[in-house]
């Protein structure tokens, strides 16, 4: 929280005001760990996608995505596992892609190039079987 205080310029109590009036709105679910509480963005929401679609857009996102999907192979998910869906920076980024005829030179290739202008290491894995994971879906075909 104080990470998004810091980039926004607000107070914490203002960011937590806003994320649960996010919550309370449902483009957010919360869950608590101990002392910890963690928001994710309501996937079920029937605004999730049209609205990932126009951040998508406006960044530019979708026509990179649409040419890395092109040369990818048949990309059934992706997903983010590990610290970084915890909601922890530990500077390593791990992701699950699931999918038939993977181009999974490609995909590492691009996962080394990407990691170096993140500066952080990006484990890729494929096809794994059930994992009981913490998990944030970012690509489900």
């Amino acid at each position: 929280m104080r990470g998004l205080a810091e980039e926004f310029q607000e107070s914490t109590n203002a960011i937590r005001k806003e994320l649960n009036q996010l919550e309370e709105a449902g483009y957010l679910t919360k869950k608590s760990d101990k002392n910890k509480i963690f928001y994710r963005a309501n996937t079920k929401h029937s605004l999730f996608k049209p609205l990932q679609n126009l951040i998508h857009t406006f960044l530019g996102i979708d026509e990179i995505v649409d040419h890395v999907l092109d040369k990818s192979g048949d990309i059934q998910s992706v997903s983010l596992i590990g610290d970084y869906a915890k909601g922890l920076d530990s500077g390593k980024i791990e992701v699950l892609i699931l999918g038939e005829d993977l181009n999974q030179a490609y995909l590492l290739q691009l996962a080394a190039k990407v990691g170096v202008k993140l500066n952080k290491d990006i484990k890729l894995y494929f096809n794994l079987g059930p994992i009981e994971v913490h998990s944030i879906n970012l690509f489900m075909k």
